[in-house]
């Protein structure tokens, strides 16, 4: 299992806005083959920024699967203009879990 982590800056004001369309996005991402789980939340101290932790059963799930198909240009259209400055997507793997 990986672990995809990204921290999404909404621009201002627009927080309504991305909520509603990350809701139409979450269908897609979460059809995709390797696809087992997405969290999204949102800061209390700073409302325009999410976090996103999304599981995929392997890197390449995400990198290859999801980011080279045409279901990613359909998220990509939703979802990357609410971003200033774009997200820096990381993965990690497993080490501890409680």
């Amino acid at each position: 299992m990986i672990l995809e982590h990204a921290l999404l800056n909404v621009i201002p004001n627009r927080a309504a806005e991305f909520d509603v369309a990350f809701a139409e996005a979450s269908s897609i991402i979460s059809s995709m083959p390797g696809f087992l789980s997405l969290r999204l939340s949102r800061g209390i101290e700073q409302p325009n920024l999410y976090l996103l932790l999304v599981e995929w059963e392997s890197i390449e799930d995400h990198t290859t699967g999801f980011r080279q198909s045409s279901e990613y240009l359909q998220w990509k259209a939703l979802l990357h203009h609410f971003y200033e400055p774009f997200p820096v997507v990381e993965h990690f793997e497993p080490v501890l879990n409680i």
